[in-house]
């Protein structure tokens, strides 16, 4: 685990007293004599455990830099070691620096000492969970993705194409937070679990649907939204998912970061969702890109000049034909696989999983399948 510390200060002495009464107990420390030379070290050598500052700097304040501390690195645990002991400083300290412990100067050696302990538990309490919530986090994802691909596989292998489609969006428009794009496109069609699959079936051949089949179909974003919103980390995903049909002129303007920040999750989710279902009936990308710059109302154009920067990368796939046992995780179909009896068990363009690779094997032991598979090797989007 990660147990280095960074002490602050404007005084070298207090610095090098410091390091001497520390440096038997704690292995890696080191020393800045003011914010900016700090900031500095935490963008080269970070992240550290724990940062011990000084309240009264030249320049940058204790409370001014632990506050930069909290956007730069917000697992660190932030001390504040001051002879400035007024009630004011230390409240302002807790609301702004976000502080662990408050410790007034002079301060003794065995007091200084426990509070580093007890800030580098913090720490490990702070990172340990961070690692579980994105185990968990993980997990989840994979299994749903895993029930989607074998409930409906059109819907999964859908959700693939779009995953690509955002997250090279994500990285083209250098967004924030581009793991929760990517995911909102990979778990964009998760709702389809609650939509009959005929009607899913008419979806994707682009057949009219009925009234009735209009109104269950378009239900299916709130349905992932709901499964997602108690999903811990995946708030943000859910309202993405939630607003993946909204034609663009229906958003007001957002009040806060979140707000604006899902909103475009939805903008870009209509363009992506829309785009693979037009190349999915045989259109070509530029074509209906173009088509969709004559809807300003339903299209957020400054995103479809985003899209036409994409590059659908072909020359790099290999195509083979292989058998049941010759599949492996990563590579992808390229036609349809169907059970003997009719039924659909695999899409075009869908990835293979170890769910999915066991969940053919056991039809073909049982109904059976017909062998070999058209399945490409590699190849992909890029931005």
């Amino acid at each position: 685990m990660n147990t280095k510390l960074l002490f602050v200060d404007d005084e070298p002495n207090v610095l090098r007293a410091i390091k001497r009464q520390l440096r038997r107990t704690f292995n890696e420390i080191d020393l800045a004599k003011s914010a900016p030379e700090a900031l500095d070290m935490i963008k080269k050598k970070g992240p550290y455990a724990v940062v011990v500052s000084d309240m009264r700097m030249p320049g940058m304040d204790g409370i001014q830099f632990l506050s930069k501390i909290k956007e730069l690195a917000p697992e660190t645990v932030r001390i504040m070691l001051t002879g400035n002991a007024d009630q004011e400083t230390a409240i302002k300290a807790v609301n702004q620096g976000h502080i662990f412990r408050f410790l007034n100067k002079p301060c003794s050696k065995d007091v200084l000492k426990s509070s580093i302990k007890a800030a580098l538990e913090q720490y490990r309490l702070i990172v340990a969970e961070r690692e579980l919530l994105n185990k968990t986090l993980n997990g989840s994802i994979k299994v749903m993705a895993e029930i989607l691909s074998q409930v409906n596989p059109v819907a999964f292998s859908r959700s693939t194409h779009i995953k690509r489609y955002v997250t090279a969006i994500a990285k083209v428009l250098k967004l924030p937070s581009p793991w929760q794009f990517s995911i909102a496109g990979f778990l964009s069609q998760i709702g389809c679990v609650t939509v009959p699959n005929y009607i899913l079936e008419k979806v994707y051949r682009g057949k009219e649907l009925t009234a009735k089949e209009k109104k269950i179909f378009s239900q299916h974003p709130q349905a992932g939204a709901r499964i997602l919103a108690n999903i811990p980390r995946l708030e943000n995903v859910a309202e993405m998912i939630c607003f993946q049909n909204r034609p663009y002129s229906s958003y007001g303007k957002a009040k806060t970061t979140n707000g604006k920040l899902t909103q475009l999750g939805g903008q870009i989710l209509k363009i992506a969702i829309d785009l693979d279902h037009a190349m999915f009936l045989g259109e070509r990308s530029d074509t209906v890109l173009e088509e969709m710059r004559k809807k300003p109302d339903v299209y957020n154009q400054a995103l479809l000049d985003a899209f036409s920067r994409l590059e659908i990368n072909h020359s790099d796939r290999e195509i083979k034909m292989l058998t049941l046992g010759q599949l492996m995780e990563g590579m992808t179909l390229n036609q349809n696989v169907k059970a003997r009896n009719g039924l659909l068990l695999a899409c075009k363009g869908q990835r293979i999983t170890i769910g999915l690779r066991e969940h053919l094997m056991n039809f073909a032991k049982t109904i059976g399948l017909d062998e070999p598979f058209e399945v490409i090797l590699t190849g992909g989007t890029n931005g």
